[in-house]
């Protein structure tokens, strides 16, 4: 398999791109005003050189393979590299422009991120965003993601960049009704004895952490908790009286002030976990990318989202 690259590759590429996302020869070949032998043949050639079939031809259906769509989603980043780079040569840079795909925990985009990025969309209208709101974690490189926000330890990568937004403290917590109710639990054998509220995610409850004072931190998991797998729904149980919850303190801040809800177990705070943007590091930060990091990190410098200390 030939590994050096040509103006044909680039047509090659260009034809491939065209078909996969019209599906059809036919609607390529109309598009780039060739035939569509053409088309077929630039394809044909660019799979030989490829070593891999990038569709599944049938008289009925066009299809892409599995190689083909990985192919796709890397063409299709580095056309946007492409374009990025013509859009700096022409002095766009402050006028980004085009979608950023982001991902975040729910209850931190709703009510931390978003009043940034639609101050960020209302300066550069030409800003598009593509945002998904879930708690479970992804692989921004397999999802192909722009940026993704996550909460608590990241594990060891060399595929992932990560900048600092805030340590959030964890906070138990309850709402006066319920605490009317039971009463405050002391310890963690009291609090087995309670009503609880917990996160959920592929099938298991999430481990509560806890440190006793002058004590090593131990994970705690209530046997009859309720499980919720959205940080919003779990916090409207809380409120509701349902039972205790373990939050992020700038998700319950605001609440505990107001009286609202009531912080218990002080003294078994575990250490506050981090509140990250991470994006792969195989994408370069591209200027529609980079005006979003900067403007967290400068955000984050101003405490929006906590102490970042």
């Amino acid at each position: 398999m030939s590994t050096s690259f040509t103006a044909d590759s680039l047509r090659g590429i260009t034809h491939f791109v065209i078909t996969a996302k019209s599906s059809s020869f036919t609607e390529a070949a109309e598009q780039l005003g060739i035939t569509k032998s053409a088309v077929g043949k630039s394809v044909a050639r660019l799979e030989e050189r490829l070593g891999t079939r990038l569709f599944h031809r049938s008289t009925r259906k066009l299809s892409l393979t599995s190689d083909g769509e990985a192919y796709l989603a890397s063409c299709l980043s580095a056309l946007e590299i492409l374009d990025s780079a013509e859009n700096s040569l022409s002095r766009r840079q402050d006028n980004p422009a085009g979608t950023v795909r982001i991902d975040m925990p729910a209850s931190f985009g709703r009510n931390l991120m978003m009043p940034v990025l639609l101050d960020l969309i209302s300066r550069y209208p030409a800003l598009r965003l593509a945002l998904t709101f879930n708690d479970r974690l992804i692989d921004p490189v397999e999802e192909g993601v722009d940026l993704v926000l996550r909460l608590g330890e990241l594990q060891s990568t060399d595929e992932l960049i990560a900048r600092r937004l805030s340590r959030q403290r964890l906070i138990l917590c309850a709402s006066p009704e319920y605490l009317r109710q039971h009463g405050a639990p002391g310890d963690i054998e009291s609090l087995k004895k309670h009503g609880c509220i917990m996160g959920f995610r592929r099938g298991a409850p999430l481990a509560w952490r806890l440190r006793p004072a002058g004590e090593r931190e131990v994970k705690f998991i209530s046997g009859t908790a309720h499980q919720i797998s959205d940080g919003d729904a779990m916090l409207l149980a809380c409120l509701a009286g349902a039972g205790i919850a373990q939050f992020p303190e700038s998700m319950v801040n605001s609440h505990i002030d107001a009286g609202s809800l009531v912080a218990v177990m002080a003294d078994h705070m575990p250490v506050p976990v981090e509140l990250n943007v991470v994006w792969p590091r195989t994408r370069h930060l591209i200027p529609k990318v980079r005006i979003i990091v900067d403007e967290l990190l400068k955000k984050a410098g101003e405490g929006v989202f906590g102490n970042l200390r």
